[in-house]
């Protein structure tokens, strides 16, 4: 082992041999010995001591005290004073050049041997450790997240180069603040405060993660999307002494997944527009076709027979409601049908439509119900999930092309935290569960994959449009519900709907008879920019005995409103019209005419009353294309009201 080297600054000639003759003794190699501070300094520079015994009182020129703090600003060696005044001021002083010892005159030669061992041992303590510090700084300031540490209280101790740059804050500013200063989070799209992890790590004792869409505000104001998470530090005893906060930022990866669910959203738009030109060109055809069978028949040679008449009528009728049906489906997928809720029990609504379902499936195929007697009531519209039924039945039935078994399940479940971490748009709760299982031939993992993919199927063409399993999945998501799919090849496939449970009583159905036998004689006031269908409306509205003025647009509306002196009873009014909106009809007419009742329609899904919900809205709607039943039974349902 190599003998340490010691520097001996001394103004008594006398004792700076004594102390050079110990330190021989103690086994140390003297480097060289002075008497002023100036020659400290410089010897110190000079010959590098691995210790420097030093004397606070010295001769002429600085003192020990100031020649140890000129030493200590340019080299790194360990300084043990030696004196023999221990008044406070002097002590006081020599603590700010931060000395490794003292030893106080007169001395023994275990003390001065002792002040040396430990002077070296911190200062080799030191060194690691500053060594330790200067590696761990250097390995956070090469990793590609930003990194920042608080202590037990939340308050910054250390940022790395990347954190300093994406919260623009620099290491010695953002030292001792609280993190939430520092680190600034907001929810993306409503601008709340998040709650910050750190703290959350801190009070809980466990690790804690942002949510999602998070929002890093720097100190100049600038906004980045960033995730990250925050653990505790626990010192040897297990008590927690800090946090670490790793953070990056997503902004660009954010972008680059928006740029693939826009080219993903653009293939399914392909397919959807491929699809819908197929089916809507064989609906239009027959529409067509028939139309000038009809308009023909006046001129033709061989006038058509009325029962021909009537089957070209009903051929064109059933083409119309072929496209409304795929109207429907279409908004149905893209969530954007206009639905119509009541609180419901889905028990009752499978067995109104159980006798449609036997005929659906056919014989060859067993018929196997399990409802569950307490199943709870949900809130959805009625029709929306019998389309739901029918179409997870359709779809069990072409697996089963040879027959088998078809089992439907109803009840009541509780999706917990678990389910809703797997799936990000399901809220934890107790839900009605229908289970629709078959013993078909089951899905690889590639097509679960596409299941409820718009136009998406694995049958030939022309045997399926690819949009039942879409529909599904659009009515169901848009009821707040949640739906899923478990399948293997050769082992059938089971379908399960999950709607949220309420407490509500089940809304009294309105049947078809009495909407059908829905008549009146009271005055409506009819609002339709469209010509054609204004015209069929007036017909169906008069036809069933009611007395109908009509305007083809806002303004006039007001106009015929103000000239009309006998009460008008409803208004029915499409949204989206030139001049004035639907809504704006409505509000004028309704302060003109006391107890006006009004009924919106239209075709258009995106407008804000319709978007809004019917329901939430507080509106009373009706859907295009609509049916005679539909339109005179929802018109006897506002008019009846007290």
């Amino acid at each position: 082992m190599i003998p340490s080297t010691v520097l001996v600054v001394e103004d008594e000639r006398i004792i700076a041999l004594c102390i050079e003759t110990q330190l021989k003794e103690l086994g140390y190699v003297v480097a060289g010995s002075v008497a002023t501070g100036e020659d400290a300094v410089r010897k110190a520079l000079e010959l590098r001591p691995d210790v420097i015994l030093m004397d606070i009182n010295l001769g002429a020129g600085i003192d020990g005290v100031e020649a140890a703090g000129l030493i200590r600003k340019q080299l790194d060696v360990p300084i043990v004073f030696l004196t023999a005044n221990s008044d406070g001021p002097t002590l006081q002083r020599a603590k700010l050049t931060d000395p490794f010892g003292y030893v106080l005159k007169p001395y023994e030669d275990n003390d001065l041997r002792t002040a040396i061992e430990i002077g070296l041992y911190r200062h080799q303590m030191e060194w690691r450790l500053r060594e330790n510090e200067q590696w761990l700084a250097a390995t956070l300031g090469s990793i590609g997240d930003g990194v920042i540490a608080t202590d037990a209280r939340g308050r910054v101790r250390f940022l790395n180069g990347l954190a300093e740059h994406l919260t623009g804050w620099s290491q010695t500013d953002a030292l001792g603040k609280p993190v939430h200063e520092v680190f600034q989070i907001v929810e993306e799209k409503s601008r709340r405060p998040v709650p910050n992890p750190v703290l959350e790590a801190l009070a809980k004792g466990t690790p804690a993660k942002l949510p999602l869409d998070t929002v890093l505000i720097d100190r100049g104001g600038a906004e980045r999307s960033i995730d990250d998470s925050a653990s505790p530090i626990r010192d040897v005893t297990g008590t927690v002494s800090g946090a670490v906060l790793v953070f990056r930022d997503v902004t660009e990866r954010k972008q680059l997944e928006g740029h693939l669910r826009q080219a993903q959203k653009m293939e399914a738009i392909g397919r959807l527009a491929g699809g819908i030109a197929h089916d809507f060109n064989n609906i239009m055809t027959v529409i067509t076709g028939f139309s000038e069978l009809l308009l023909a028949d006046g001129v033709l040679s061989e006038p058509m027979r009325p029962a021909e008449r009537m089957e070209s009528l009903r051929n064109i009728h059933d083409a119309g409601m072929r496209a409304a049906a795929l109207t429907q489906q279409i908004m149905a997928f893209s969530r954007k049908q206009v639905l119509v809720p009541c609180v419901l029990n889905l028990n009752a609504i499978f067995r109104d439509i159980g006798v449609m379902i036997k005929r659906l499936i056919g014989a060859d195929i067993e018929f196997v119900t399990d409802l569950a007697p307490d199943l709870g009531h949900v809130k959805a519209d009625p029709t929306q999930i019998g389309q739901v039924i029918l179409n997870l039945a359709a779809n069990a039935r072409d697996a089963m092309p040879k027959g088998g078994r078809l089992v439907v399940t109803t009840r009541n479940t509780e999706l917990d935290e678990a389910t809703a971490h797997r799936h990000l748009d399901v809220e934890p709760g107790w839900y009605a569960m229908l289970s629709v299982r078959d013993t078909g031939f089951g899905m690889s993992d590639e097509v679960l994959a596409h299941v409820f993919d718009p136009f998406f199927t694995t049958k030939g063409v022309g045997e399926g449009t690819g949009l039942g399993l879409a529909t599904v999945y659009g009515i169901i998501k848009q009821s707040r519900g949640h739906v899923e799919v478990s399948s293997s090849v050769g082992n059938g496939s089971t379908f399960r709907v999950y709607l949220p449970l309420v407490v509500e009583p089940a809304t009294p159905p309105t049947t078809r008879e009495q909407r059908l036998s829905a008549k009146g004689h009271e005055t409506i006031l009819l609002v339709e920019d469209e010509e054609t269908v204004r015209l069929m409306t007036r017909m169906m509205l008069e036809r069933s005995g009611y007395k109908v003025l009509e305007a083809p647009d806002g303004l006039e509306a007001v106009a015929v409103a103000e000239k009309h002196w006998p009460p008008i009873h409803l208004l029915i009014t499409d949204l989206v019209m030139p001049h004035l909106s639907g809504r704006e009809v409505a509000e004028r007419l309704t302060a003109l005419k006391r107890g006006l009742r009004v009924l919106f329609m239209s075709g258009y899904t995106e407008d804000t009353i319709v978007q809004q919900g019917v329901e939430s809205a507080g509106i009373d709607f009706l859907h295009k294309p609509f049916s005679l039943s539909a339109l005179t039974g929802k018109v006897r349902e506002i008019l009846d009201r007290p």
